[in-house]
């Protein structure tokens, strides 16, 4: 049974340091396995579309993500990934931001439009996931809390949404 965990906010030290990679020996553990489940589960009464290992207060270089369906991915974004590293990144976009450990808030902030991140699934294996737009975005944003990064360090303009783009963050 996968469980709701408190998602971590504001000034956490947990937020602000490099997660510690995961031993793949790790994976097949049930708590680790466990985790995976209380990730999603927390992700989507949150509501988000990915949540990173640190938010949670666990220091490891994991995160979950689940865009939705789209044109490009028509079997569902949803995934764990282990170790994640991004490989190619290309066209840089200007878009809106928030997170769910900076509650309320968003900016803007540049990203790349299209990227390549390599890594492990839930089940150990080699994992290669190409995006664009909502997903490569939400690949960036995890791959950052895991480097102890926050959208806040890279975004100007930070403020309390207008009501349309309360609209988009909630979608996001």
């Amino acid at each position: 049974m996968a469980y709701v965990r408190p998602i971590m906010t504001g000034g956490e030290p947990v937020l602000r340091r490099v997660a510690k990679k995961v031993d793949p020996k790790e994976i097949s553990d049930p708590l680790f396995q466990q985790l995976v489940d209380d990730m999603f589960e927390t992700m989507y009464a949150a509501p988000g579309v990915g949540l990173a290992a640190p938010q949670v207060n666990v220091s490891k270089r994991l995160f979950v993500i689940d865009t939705g369906e789209d044109e490009e991915h028509p079997q569902g974004t949803k995934h764990a990934v282990i170790n994640p590293k991004i490989e190619s990144a290309k066209e840089e976009v200007e878009l809106h931001e928030g997170c769910l450990s900076v509650p309320g808030f968003i900016g803007d902030i540049v990203r790349y439009e299209r990227v390549t991140v390599t890594g492990l699934d839930r089940h150990g294996k080699k994992l290669k996931l190409e995006g664009c737009d909502l997903f490569a975005q939400a690949l960036q944003h995890e791959i950052d809390h895991l480097n102890g990064v926050l959208y806040i360090d890279k975004a100007k303009n930070i403020r309390k949404p207008a009501p349309k783009e309360e609209q988009e963050e909630e979608e996001m």
